[in-house]
């Protein structure tokens, strides 16, 4: 049945939702191969994000198929990685009818969840509940997927990974690094795939640091990597968020601020509040 699909991503409070899109930049077809939709034509989605203009929010990523194909589905992909304190079926069905709205899209749609564990899923609420039963809304939890399921493909692989506890993770990781050596000889590919799967491990081990992760994994020390590259900025944008807006309430400049700090002003300027 091909209808279009808005995918919403809940687990852990870490930065999954990061990681979802590249697992999907990377590998678009993952997500298809997730749903069940094994349609050949679904390679000629392009996976973008896109601005709802009236409300000043960005959807952040979006499957958007061939506007020829106006009988295919768009799907609308928004990751989240922590479990919402008010139920997040409000927000995730509020931004998808702002979306249609704004747009008004020939193509038809349906609401895809997925949830890193089950108990994640808050349920539908009485005011949509319409859609408990509904085709239009999938719902998906990655900690029960059968175990097959994650050595079809590279990319349910890491999907399947993001949802395992702990302690069986560590030989899953070095299982699909080496299923990755294996099945990919493109040396970008490869390399992408392998640090997607160390950037899975630096958020499920926030504990351990990067030459133990590196070990566990069986790729030693892995400060050299994108992966601590960009967790680095992450804890660096963290403090920054929370520190430029005290120091300018103290009265230090940008300049003196990035002096202190020995971060360029260019980064400080991006925490300066929006007055």
């Amino acid at each position: 049945m091909l209808i279009s699909g808005f995918v919403w991503v809940q687990g852990d409070r870490m930065k999954t939702d990061s990681i979802f899109y590249k697992i999907f930049q990377l590998a678009p077809n993952t997500f298809f191969e997730l749903i069940g939709n094994c349609d050949s034509r679904t390679a000629t989605y392009t996976f973008t994000s896109q601005a709802v203009k009236q409300t000043s929010f960005s959807i952040d990523g979006i499957f958007l198929p061939p506007p020829r194909l106006h009988q295919f589905p768009i799907y609308f992909v928004e990751a989240q990685a922590y479990k919402e304190e008010d139920n997040f079926y409000y927000r995730f069905f509020g931004e998808i009818n702002l979306y249609l709205k704004d747009y008004q899209p020939a193509h038809p749609w349906q609401a895809v969840v997925i949830f890193t564990e089950k108990r994640f899923d808050p349920g539908v609420p009485h005011h949509y509940s319409e859609y408990e039963n509904n085709p239009r809304l999938q719902r998906l939890y990655l900690n029960k997927l059968p175990p097959e399921m994650g050595e079809r493909t590279l990319g349910l692989g890491l999907l399947q990974l993001l949802g395992t506890k702990q302690k069986q993770a560590p030989s899953k990781g070095k299982t699909l690094i080496e299923r990755t050596r294996q099945e990919l000889t493109d040396a970008t590919s490869q390399r992408n795939f392998i640090e997607l799967i160390e950037t899975i491990f630096v958020y499920k081990f926030p504990h351990l640091n990067f030459q133990e992760i590196g070990e566990m994994l069986g790729l030693g020390d892995l400060k050299q990597t994108r992966a601590y590259q960009e967790a680095q900025r992450e804890k660096q944008d963290e403090m920054l968020v929370k520190v430029v807006p005290l120091l300018l309430a103290q009265g230090l400049t940008v300049e003196s601020i990035s002096a202190n700090l020995e971060i360029p002003i260019e980064t400080i300027q991006r925490f300066i509040p929006a007055k």
